[in-house]
């Protein structure tokens, strides 16, 4: 195993900062990580899990926030036969830019045999925010992959909604090297035009999606839908499958609304196809 932990960089005036986590896990037992690397300000925690859980790697930002011109890098991978559970934290925060996009780059690998959940929390875009997520996955046969990602469009909580800036979520999945799905949300500039329109979000503003890759992902579509049967007031969701990809999504006005739904369908899923228990870590819900 290997582990760096670099000093902070100082950034140089409008090029913001650069943050970067790798964790690698390989195999069961006691040690089980293989690989760790991280530098401000990003850091990985390893929090205590049940015996029956995979281990959990949890991603904190120190900066308490990202700013134009910020770019983070995280990936993550999993082998030989490994299972485990990357999580943030907490919700991440995306302040306004002058005019400088914030990046973020997720790249999650699964080897033949493995399990790995890619298990967000809220991404909070103020107004006149910047962002450019990607979240690339590549997983091999035999691999199970169970990824999510989650968007508030401004801080709704203090009656603020998110009318000018730019959102770019853009997802790509790999079955052995080669493409199975790519997907991309790009709005920008006149938000309200976009998210407003019945064609569009409809007035939601919070959106969430989960994509789960796998050689079953095809007959996991009416355990999806069951899942989804029973949602809060407010909240829509829909599942479908492409290409033999799972991908769940919610749509919402409040993001505690879509945050509820995300949950119990995560939890609930977790359990029926992986036989893990029907929760989140406990740091999900703090």
């Amino acid at each position: 195993m290997s582990a760096v932990a670099s000093p902070s960089d100082t950034p140089r005036p409008g090029r913001g900062v650069h943050g970067v986590a790798e964790v690698g896990f390989a195999g069961a037992g006691p040690a089980p990580l293989r690989h760790l690397y991280q530098r401000d300000p990003m850091r990985v925690l390893f929090p205590a899990q049940p015996a029956a859980e995979p281990p959990l790697a949890a991603l904190v930002t120190t900066s308490g926030g990202l700013v134009g011109g910020d770019r983070i890098d995280v990936a993550v991978s999993v082998d030989d036969g490994a299972a485990a559970v990357v999580a943030a934290q907490a919700a991440e925060k995306v302040y306004r830019s002058r005019g400088a996009d914030c990046r973020i780059d997720i790249r999650l690998q699964a080897a033949a045999g493995t399990w790995l959940e890619w298990l967000p929390q809220e991404t909070i875009l103020f107004d006149r925010a910047r962002l450019r997520r990607r979240v690339c996955i590549g997983l091999a046969t035999g691999a199970r992959v169970l990824a999510g990602e989650f968007l508030v469009l401004g801080r709704i909580a203090s009656g603020e909604r998110m009318t000018r800036g730019l959102v770019r979520e853009a997802w790509e999945v790999r079955r052995n090297g080669d493409l199975a799905w790519a997907d991309a949300l790009h709005v920008e500039d006149d938000l309200p035009a976009v998210l407003d329109h019945p064609a569009g979000f409809g007035g939601a503003r919070a959106v969430a999606c989960a994509v789960y890759a796998a050689d079953d992902a095809g007959a996991r579509q009416p355990l999806a839908r069951q899942l989804l049967a029973d949602l809060p007031a407010g909240v829509r969701a829909g599942a479908t499958v492409v290409n033999g990809v799972l991908v769940v999504r919610w749509l919402a006005d409040r993001g505690d609304a879509v945050r509820t739904a995300f949950a119990a369908f995560w939890a609930g899923f977790r359990a029926e196809v992986a036989g893990l228990a029907a929760t989140l870590p406990r740091l999900w819900h703090v």
